[in-house]
Formats: structure tokens, C-alpha cells, sequence
């Protein structure tokens, strides 16, 4: 095959190609114009059935028994090796036009260009080693920068090369003519990371069922994305716990309004907990009640927050602290809005004795108590859980956590809900405090666990460790525990 520069003297431009995502359907890859199919299915992941023959007579007999074989073969499906970037750049060596790759007369000679890996300047001339997409890394080629049109790629290289020199404590004026061989496998590494985070970013993306999007960014190290974490969305239900769900529901017309018999709060002595623009109105320690799928409400019903998940877009990012992952919030937030879950397996707190155990050994845990009647059961979002699981601990925090009860009525299972305190900028972290504290006095529920002080809300992650706090609050307690 020849190299992308050689391609190059042919008059070809490289560019950044925008990949364009094929339907489930069969691919047909024409070569120039020929009539001839090639039958390709569209990913590694997904499978395409196999098609007899619409006609029994077109079919070609092998051992006499076609049309006996394709009815026997219904249903069957083989995944394709290839991946998208291999199927295409297959197209592109085979010179074959596919539209549903993108492939056409006019682009067959252009190369999407997947990371750069290092640079070198000869007679005033810039080089940039190019990884192409599809393509392994031994036939990597160096292309002058005037033949490369990804400017957004070329500018992340420079960030990345000025971060590594600066972590290898080299800032001469200007760059070198030829970088370091130490200098441009961390750079590699870096786009590899890189690359790593955004699939995790788009694997989140596709998880989560919230309006609310999830960035993920390193701009730290090299860290990718965490091993063992499996994404949810709701509670991951333990052996032997069960959920009881809501019998009935509610038969206002306007929750708000024109509540009936107090709507769903008021089964329960408590009032609505929102005001009409959705932010809560009670004070921490109360428990919030809104309408289930039994009430005769609609869907926009103001007592209906916390059910439609997360609205905000998040970031997930590296923080440069110590503190490892933490989450910020990339819109800005009013007071007393809701923010998001936290979300985990719900295990006994017997188990949780026996998982805490084994966490205190690796340093830390995400045990979380549900301990706004009894402390029966805690909820561990160590291996299962969502975006909370990132989010840090602050003496001064800017979420509070409530207990939320939808379609489960077993107080020992609350929901546990995490709104903002005060209005929140873009760009801010998002954090609570493990060890929250509230005055229980004129507090509506009664119903307070003994053993800690607390009114009426669940308990902080547990950690049996001592560990330093690294918040940076002017108010820091210097420990989480």
C-alpha cells in the first residue's frame, strides 16, 4: 500500500473527514461505477442477518439443497472484524465508493487524520508524524503541516507538547527541531487517553436515559476511564431486598393548584415540597413525596422533579489536587434546584460491614447509608452508581442531600437527591459534604436514627479511614473522618 505522502504528490489534500455513521442496513461498496455488491456489516458490535435468496431459482445449488440451506440459515448473523475506521480505510486502499461511509470519486484520496504523534522542523518546514484512522501505527508517516487541514487536532498537540514540557521542566522560547523520544511517547500516550475518555464519554452518553449530557476530560495525566464501574441509572437491587411500589396515586388535576386532599405529601402529613418552577421549598431533613405513575397528573406536573433525572449538562474531570475525579457543572444552577442522584447498589448494612472491610484496605469506599428511619440498608456505588460517584467532598458544599420517595413507600428505600444550596456558576465543582449537619429543631419527621445526629437524613458515604481533607474551604474541618 502506498504511504499517505507518496499519495500526497498525486495532487491528494489530507484532511480531518467528518465520519459519517451508516445505517443498520447491508453497505454497498461500489468499486467506480461496477454494479457489483460487497456485503459488509456496519460495526463490530452489531450483526447483520443473513439474506437468502428472494427467489429460489437465482440461487447457485451447493450440494444440491440452496434453497433447504437458506431456510435452515433464517436468523443466523455473523459480526464483521472490521470497525468503522478499518472498513473505510479499506474502501480507501481498495479504491472503493461507498456513500454510506462517505466514500466517494471526489474524496477516495483523503485520510482522516486520528492523532498526531510528534514533530520535527527541517529548513524552517513543519513536519507532524500523523496517525491515520484505520490504519496501524507502523504506517504512521510524516506529513508537512501545509498538507494537513485539522487545525483543532494541530492545536491540541501544541497544549498537550507545552503541558509535557513543562512537566519535564524544558521551556526554552522556542520549540525544538526535533522533540525528545520521552517527550513524544507521552504525547502519544496523552492522544491514547484521550481517545480512551471520549468513548467512555460516548458509552455514558448512550447509558444514561437523563436530558442532562456527560463530558468527560483529563487535561492532568494519563489516566483513563475507571475499571470495574458499570454506569446506571437507577438503584441496582440486592439479593433479598425487595421494592414495594406505590399502590395508589393521586387524583388531582393540578397538583399545585388545586391539590386533592393534600396530593401525594399529603398521605403522608407532609406538604408539596416544590414551588412552580421545580425548586424545593422545604427545609433539608424533610422528605419529599412526589407523584408516581398511579396519579392521575401529567407528566409536567410540578411534583414531578426529581422522576425526570438529570437536566444539566456535567463534566467529569480530572482535578489537580489529588482529589482524583471530580464533577462541574457546565450550566449554571439556581438555588434549591434539583441536581442529580445518588445512585448504587442497595445491599444490607450487614453486607456493607463486610464490603467496608475490604474497602478500608484499598483506601476508600462510596458506602452511603439509608438511614432516614432505620439503618436497615446502605446504598454502595463503589462498582455500580452514576455521575455522584465522581462527585468530591466539601466542607463548605453547594449540593444538600434529601430523602425522595416516588413509586417505592418502604421508608427504609428512600431516593437520595442532591439539590443546590445556592446558585452555582458555570464551570463550578459540584460537591456535598459527607458529614452534613443540620439543626433537627422544628423539623417535620420525628423519625431520627439514634445513633447519629442527623434529622431525618441518610447518612454520609462511610469511611472507617482517617482522611485528610483537600476541599480548600476557609471553613475545613482538615479531615473527611
Amino acid at each position: 500500500m502506498a504511504h499517505k505522502n507518496e499519495r500526497l504528490n498525486q495532487n491528494s489534500v489530507v484532511r480531518v473527514i467528518k465520519t459519517y455513521k451508516p445505517s443498520a442496513d447491508s453497505l454497498d461498496l461500489n468499486p467506480k461505477g461496477n454494479q457489483s455488491e460487497a456485503a459488509c456489516s456496519p460495526s463490530t458490535n452489531q450483526k447483520r442477518p443473513f439474506r437468502s435468496p428472494t427467489d429460489p431459482s437465482d440461487a447457485r445449488p451447493f450440494g444440491g439443497c440452496a434453497e433447504n440451506m437458506a431456510e435452515n440459515l433464517k436468523g443466523c448473523s455473523v459480526a464483521c472484524k472490521m470497525s468503522w475506521e478499518e472498513l473505510e480505510a479499506l474502501c480507501r486502499t481498495e479504491k472503493l465508493y461507498c456513500p454510506q461511509l462517505g466514500v466517494s470519486r471526489t474524496n477516495i484520496n483523503d485520510y482522516e487524520v486520528e492523532f498526531l504523534c510528534d514533530y520535527k522542523k527541517i529548513k524552517e518546514e513543519e513536519f507532524y508524524l500523523v496517525k491515520w484512522r484505520g490504519f496501524k501505527e507502523s504506517e504512521n508517516t510524516w506529513e508537512p503541516k501545509r498538507n494537513l487541514k485539522c487545525p483543532k487536532l494541530i492545536k491540541q498537540f501544541h497544549q498537550d507538547l507545552d503541558h509535557v514540557r513543562r512537566r519535564y521542566k524544558r521551556t526554552p522560547k522556542c520549540i525544538p527541531k526535533k522533540l525528545d523520544k520521552e517527550v513524544s511517547s507521552f504525547l502519544v500516550h496523552k492522544a491514547k487517553a484521550r481517545q480512551s475518555l471520549q468513548r467512555w464519554e460516548a458509552h455514558l452518553n448512550y447509558t444514561c436515559d437523563h436530558p442532562g449530557r456527560i463530558f468527560v476530560v483529563n487535561e492532568v495525566d494519563l489516566e483513563g476511564p475507571p475499571k470495574n464501574f458499570t454506569y446506571i441509572n437507577n438503584y441496582e437491587v440486592g439479593p433479598g431486598i425487595v421494592l414495594d411500589e406505590m399502590a395508589v396515586g393521586c387524583e388531582c388535576k393540578n397538583c399545585f393548584q388545586d391539590p386533592v386532599k393534600g396530593c401525594c405529601p399529603g398521605a403522608s402529613q407532609h406538604r408539596v415540597a416544590y414551588n412552580d418552577r421545580g425548586q424545593v421549598r422545604i427545609r433539608p431533613g424533610k422528605p419529599i413525596y412526589e407523584c408516581n405513575s398511579q396519579c392521575r397528573c401529567p407528566p409536567g406536573c410540578p411534583n414531578r422533579v426529581v422522576q425526570h433525572g438529570i437536566q444539566i449538562d456535567l463534566c467529569i474531570f480530572k482535578t489537580g489536587n489529588g482529589r482524583g475525579w471530580g464533577v462541574r457543572t457546565l450550566q449554571h444552577i439556581k438555588k434549591n434546584t434539583f441536581v442529580m442522584e445518588y445512585v448504587g447498589e442497595i445491599i444490607t448494612t450487614d453486607e456493607a460491614e463486610r464490603r467496608g472491610q475490604v474497602y478500608d484496605r484499598q483506601g476508600s469506599t462510596y458506602l452511603f447509608d439509608l438511614d432516614y428511619v432505620e439503618d436497615v440498608y446502605t446504598v454502595d456505588a463503589a462498582h455500580m452508581g452514576n455521575i455522584s460517584h465522581f462527585v468530591n467532598h466539601s466542607c463548605t458544599p453547594n449540593l444538600q442531600v434529601f430523602n425522595v420517595f416516588i413509586e417505592n413507600i418502604d421508608e427504609r428505600l428512600p431516593r437520595i437527591a442532591l439539590f443546590s444550596t445556592r446558585s452555582i456558576r458555570s464551570g463550578e465543582e459540584l460537591t456535598f459534604d459527607y458529614r452534613m449537619h443540620i439543626d433537627p429543631v422544628d423539623t417535620e419527621s420525628t423519625k431520627m436514627d439514634s445513633s447519629f445526629s442527623v434529622a431525618g437524613l441518610p447518612g454520609s458515604p462511610k469511611k472507617r479511614l482517617r482522611v485528610e481533607c483537600r476541599c480548600g474551604s476557609d471553613s475545613c474541618r482538615k479531615y473527611l473522618f
